[in-house]
């Protein structure tokens, strides 16, 4: 009988579902004075991954790490940075423009002891990525970072919203009711 997806009492982490863009990278192999990694998307991955975000297109996308860690505790520290297709929110045309998003983040591997208050408070307050099966997906912190860098109130570079005029006046239909009821108020105040 198959093991179920949603059964987690095994030995063996649940691993996650691929995303649009994925590099594994083994944590356990990982050089003691650490690696620079450079993650670059390529075609499909950017149209795939443009879909996903709901943007019209990516046209560049790299993130640029150092790791430094073992199996149990990580460090990924550096850039991402693309090139993407917007739509304004003002006058709805497709433009391009630069993302840039620092990275630095902790991954540290599913813990099998109990662990003390301070550091169960710790987590709580900062926890950090999981490493799972002993891997990294560094195209995952690409699109996440990506993700976050883009602007979710985008605007063509020069184009300012401005406020329609308002419309000449036009007399409320309900005026002269307020001025009857008015009047009426008006009356019973004389009484």
């Amino acid at each position: 009988m198959g093991r179920d997806r949603n059964d987690f009492t095994g030995s063996a982490a649940p691993t996650p579902e691929p995303g649009p863009l994925s590099r594994l990278i083994d944590a356990e192999r990982l050089p003691r004075h650490g690696t620079d990694i450079t993650i670059t998307a390529d075609a499909e991955e950017m149209v795939a991954l443009a879909e996903a975000l709901d943007i019209p297109a990516i046209h560049a996308l790299e993130g640029m790490f150092s790791v430094e860690g073992s199996g149990k505790r990580a460090r990924v520290a550096g850039i991402v940075r693309a090139r993407v297709s917007q739509i304004c929110g003002v006058t709805l045309d497709a433009f391009e423009t630069e993302v840039e998003e620092e990275v630095d983040l902790d991954f540290a591997a599913a813990q099998r002891r109990k662990l003390t208050p301070e550091e169960e408070e710790q987590r709580r307050i900062d926890p950090p990525d999981e490493i799972i099966n002993g891997k990294i997906d560094l195209g995952r912190v690409t699109a996440e970072f990506l993700a976050l860098g883009l602007d979710p109130f985008p605007r063509k570079p020069g184009v300012v919203f401005e406020e329609p005029a308002p419309a000449e006046s036009r007399e409320n239909p309900f005026g002269a009711l307020a001025g009857l009821r008015r009047g009426a108020d008006d009356e019973g105040m004389k009484d």
